[in-house]
């Protein structure tokens, strides 16, 4: 068993938002599979499973993801390196994305309270950039993170959702 987690926050209001990439990263291959989300969180996620695969959206809050995560991996016996994260990355231009096999947090709290809870920075992550060093500046970090993307950014979403939603066997 594989587990995909995508980071995002739980509520509508952050739908569309640059740091619920992972949730939308999920969501759109969810679609484009015909997969359907379970409704009733398991672990504090809900979650679908496909073929050998378990993707997972926590909904304990994006800084608070690791708890989520730790569970179903203990629960499925999951190794780390069969756990890939998908996060936003402000620090990429907006959609340029990077993989590592392993990794610090750099920054990202949703990927702290990961290796925190799991005791290991040794999983793979797939950062999604949203770097837009312009809006950044004028609203702050903390803003920027939960600010919906632009038209423009918009549009290209499925472009980017596209390239990273490969088909799964």
């Amino acid at each position: 068993m594989k587990l995909i987690v995508g980071l995002g926050n739980p509520e509508a209001k952050y739908n569309f938002t640059r740091h619920n990439f992972g949730f939308l990263a999920l969501d759109f291959y969810a679609k484009v599979h015909g997969l359907t989300w379970e409704t009733h969180p398991k672990f504090g996620a809900i979650y679908l499973k496909h073929g050998d695969y378990l993707f997972i959206k926590p909904q304990t809050y994006y800084n608070d993801s690791g708890t989520a995560v730790r569970a179903f991996a203990d629960f499925y016996k999951i190794p780390l390196s069969d756990i890939l994260v998908i996060c936003d990355d402000f620090n990429l231009p907006f959609g340029v994305t990077r993989y590592r096999e392993k990794g610090s947090a750099g920054g990202n709290n949703g990927l702290k309270s990961i290796i925190a809870t799991l005791g290991s920075q040794d999983f793979p992550r797939l950062r999604l950039g949203t770097g837009n060093d312009e809006l950044r500046t004028k609203i702050g970090d903390m803003d920027f993170v939960l600010s919906k993307f632009t038209e423009g950014e918009r549009q290209k979403l499925p472009e980017i959702l596209r390239s990273i939603a490969l088909p799964i066997d």
